[in-house]
């Protein structure tokens, strides 16, 4: 297999799975209480970030990902300092760039953060890089799972046929 060709069969699984990866959760069943309209960002905020992984740069999680990971990781456990900082500086960023302007509803002055330190960037950064490897080991896992089905059932119809030869 050429290079080319592996570059191109790593953009179509990457734009398949940008719409069809799973949204990784911190587990604990709170899953369910993920408000729709933060579910529905993520396919295109991954669009995006595939578009621009294309052009060279690392690929990655995305801010909507992250903020849903954070919102089902502080129902289960209180956050330190550091990543409440986080949870909020990223919701703010989220909420105000996916809410609808006539809902005349704004992130609250008192609980905004606008920037972050540089230590709570890379634990942001690594966060979103993890994200991403999750999405993409399950994306294999699925692969494999299907590619071994499909040998398995060509196996069954090449049994079956080979009985009905002989039935005959």
């Amino acid at each position: 297999m050429t290079t080319e060709h592996q570059t191109l069969e790593k953009g179509i699984s990457d734009l398949v799975g940008a719409l069809y990866d799973p949204t990784i959760v911190y587990p604990g069943g709170w899953e369910d209480t993920i408000p729709d309209w933060l579910r529905n960002n993520v396919k295109l905020e991954r669009l995006v970030e595939c578009m621009k992984s294309h052009k060279g740069e690392e690929p990655t999680g995305t801010d909507s990902e992250a903020v849903i990971y954070l919102y089902t990781a502080c129902l289960c456990f209180p956050f330190d300092h550091d990543w409440t900082e986080i949870y909020l500086y990223l919701g703010r960023k989220v909420y105000e760039r996916w809410r609808t302007p006539d809902s005349g509803v704004t992130f609250p002055d008192d609980i905004k953060v606008e920037s972050l330190r540089p230590e709570q960037e890379r634990d942001l950064s690594r966060l979103k890089g993890w994200i991403y490897e999750r999405r993409v080991q399950a994306r294999q896992v699925k692969d494999r799972a299907e590619r071994r089905e499909k040998k398995e059932a060509a196996k069954v119809r090449r049994g079956i046929q080979a009985n009905l030869e002989f039935d005959w």
